[in-house]
């Protein structure tokens, strides 16, 4: 895994990188690198992994196979060391659709009378699919048709998620000037929500580590030393309002799911980063990735990957 659970991509400065048995020549992405190449290469049937930024979520996109960050709180994290209690998750990954849902079955095992509900109505955000940046993909019209053909075309909805966002999470104001789209990679609105969330993880980082760190002074690798050193270092800012939008946030986005909508972006954006590639050429894909996945994150609700 990467040091510290504190990266995406699933390089290790020390042990070595598991070889992504998609790709080998790309990362395998992080930071449960071993578990998702393990289960991508059959050397197993299923493998946990632990998700606070994307650390499940990314490793199954990157190897291709089934991977979920449950809703923040169903799976008890206990004996897993912390790195930001808000937002750390226990989940899984499997090859194949059977194998994932009996580990689902068992650790979210359902109540005996549970009647599944058949969604209703598909949220596909046109403006989470251009985060792709590529005219050549065509996931979002093939979506958007496969829905229309099993649901019909009235449940499809393509409102943009930043614009609903900034409609109905207020706090959003007081930062949403400072990310102007000269200035980040992706939508303004998910940008903040980005932010705040990678704030409030350092916030928690900074408490649960901070003192070990400066004690020990690990030999950290490149990309992770910078990451931790920042966040030990970085004064809070403003927590108060960073709260208030992440309540908010997760009011908005439960008005848009209700109990019957499926939310649908994609979990990265676009093919994994080679291996090794420098931290400045990574900037800009991390910052993407982000953008999207702080959206399960900061909300605390689930997301599956599906291959």
């Amino acid at each position: 895994m990467d040091e510290m659970a504190y990266s995406i991509n699933g390089e290790n400065a020390h042990y070595g990188t598991p070889t992504n048995p998609c790709a080998p020549d790309r990362v395998p992405g992080g930071s449960s690198s071993g578990s998702a190449v393990a289960v991508g290469a059959k050397l197993v049937d299923f493998a946990l992994g632990t998700d606070t930024g994307g650390s499940v979520r990314v490793p199954a996109a990157y190897c291709g196979i089934f991977g979920l960050r449950p809703s923040h709180g169903l799976v008890s994290t206990e004996n897993v060391i912390p790195m930001s209690q808000m937002f750390d998750t226990v989940g899984w990954f499997a090859r194949d659709l059977s194998t994932f849902s009996r580990v689902s079955n068992v650790l979210l095992p359902l109540p005996a009378d549970n009647i599944i509900k058949q969604p209703t109505q598909f949220s596909i955000p046109k403006d989470c699919f251009e985060i792709l940046g590529s005219l050549k993909d065509k996931t979002y019209q093939i979506l958007n048709a496969s829905v229309a053909k099993r649901f019909g075309s009235d449940a499809v909805d393509n409102r943009n998620l930043g614009e609903f966002v900034s409609d109905n999470v207020p706090t959003i104001g007081k930062f949403i000037s400072n990310f102007s789209k000269s200035e980040a990679p992706s939508i303004p609105a998910l940008s903040v929500i980005s932010y705040v969330m990678r704030c409030l993880q350092r916030s928690e980082f900074k408490a649960n580590h901070a003192e070990w760190v400066n004690t020990v002074k690990p030999n950290l690798g490149p990309g992770i030393r910078e990451r931790v050193y920042e966040a030990i270092t970085s004064e809070d800012g403003p927590m108060e309002d960073f709260h208030a939008l992440r309540t908010e946030f997760k009011s908005a986005l439960s008005a848009l799911v209700k109990d019957d909508v499926i939310l649908v972006i994609p979990t990265v954006p676009g093919s994994p980063p080679k291996l090794r590639m420098e931290a400045a050429a990574l900037e800009n894909f991390r910052a993407r990735a982000f953008s999207l996945l702080s959206i399960a994150g900061l909300s605390g609700f689930c997301q599956v990957y599906v291959c």
